[in-house]
């Protein structure tokens, strides 16, 4: 038995870049699922043999040759065989630059030229058995947007490849979401822009979102934002679409709630937000009240950096918003509360479109 570690690991320690995984994946070549069970470790592997070290916590995956049998990422058949090698193990693996393996001594494993790509900075497919599945189209944009601040560009004949697998109708067998969760990693790149133009390039975009319409250079310069907060990253992405094709796309991608709820708000409220003071009292009232400003102040805040990075000056908005939250409430009638809750926050709203009255409230 023969134990290699492998992928994102050994590609990050070579790149000098520190890899967040705590888990690490290995290998294993010439063993066999009775073996490693006997050895302590745990199955977790359905389609083939995966095992976890209880201790570590590292992933231990037996040398397995694939075969396609039908459409998608999951159309495959495997052999784990003890006969099973590493370089046909490694052969199986998307880009060149994740088919470096190392051995317990310390020694690099390259059979594919992998180490020469990561000296000229290129992302490449191993084979042409790369067009199988599907999924790693998304990863290669993905690859393409968080080392293209190292200078990494995708080889012409991966970009080939990839319109080919498009045009062949692969990509629609993608499991929605498996779309998601590499929009996800793509927008936790320092350049998530990237992502979607490898995408547009390619042809991939239009037909892993159909609903959307709104495409283009203006998202290479919205999403490309130092902001954590990955659902403002999605609303920055989406805010000149419909509510409708927002809703279409998030049950589709079936994305968490928030996402939506951020997306739609800062889409509908977009235009109206840029020039807030131009407004009624009582169309500005319905704008907090819609948004649940007071109530889901979180999620409002969301809101206003998605405005903020569109170019809204949201002072004025979050100075309103602290005046409606200021008001007394305490000695109003029980009886009349609503009303003259809702008459209070008008004339608080109306100072803000009209400096010049007298506090009335």
């Amino acid at each position: 038995m023969e134990i290699y570690l492998v992928g994102g690991a050994v590609r990050d320690e070579l790149l000098g870049i520190s890899n967040n995984k705590s888990a690490k994946d290995y290998v294993v070549v010439g063993s066999s699922p009775q073996e490693m069970k006997s050895l302590g470790y745990h199955q977790v592997g359905k389609n083939f043999p995966v095992f976890i070290d209880p201790k570590s916590g590292d992933e231990y995956a037996l040398a397995r040759i694939e075969s396609k049998v039908g459409v998608g990422y999951s159309g495959f058949e495997f052999d784990t065989s003890k006969t099973v090698t590493l370089e046909q193990d490694l052969y199986r693996r998307d880009l060149t630059i994740n088919a470096i393996a190392r051995n317990l001594e310390g020694e690099l494993i390259d059979p594919y030229g992998g180490l020469e790509d990561i000296k000229t900075k290129t992302i490449r497919h191993v084979s042409d058995a790369f067009s199988e599945d599907p999924v790693r189209l998304l990863r290669v944009a993905r690859f393409a947007s968080r080392f293209h601040k190292l200078g990494f560009s995708i080889a012409p004949e991966t970009r080939k490849l990839m319109r080919q697998m498009v045009a062949s109708g692969e990509v629609d067998a993608l499991v929605p979401e498996r779309v998601f969760k590499e929009l996800s990693l793509a927008l936790c790149s320092d350049k998530p822009s990237i992502f979607f133009d490898v995408l547009l390039e390619s042809s991939a975009y239009g037909r892993l979102f159909p609903m959307l319409t709104s495409t283009g250079s203006y998202i290479a310069q919205l999403v490309d934002v130092s902001v954590e907060d990955l659902d403002v990253k999605f609303a920055l992405w989406l805010h000149q679409e419909k509510l409708e094709d927002i809703a279409a796309l998030c049950s589709h991608l079936k994305c968490p709630k928030d996402y939506q709820q951020v997306a739609e708000l800062v889409a509908e409220w977009y235009y109206f937000s840029k020039d807030l003071l131009s407004h009624t009292a009582q169309e500005v009232l319905d704008f907090y009240l819609k948004t649940d400003s007071l109530r889901r102040q979180r999620r409002f805040e969301k809101i206003l950096i998605a405005f903020k990075e569109l170019g809204v000056d949201v002072k004025p908005i979050s100075e309103i918003l602290v005046a409606l939250k200021a008001i007394n409430v305490s000695k109003l009638d029980k009886a009349l509360i609503v009303e003259q809750i809702a008459q209070k926050r008008l004339l608080v709203i109306g100072r803000f479109l009209n400096p010049t009255k007298k506090d009335l409230s």
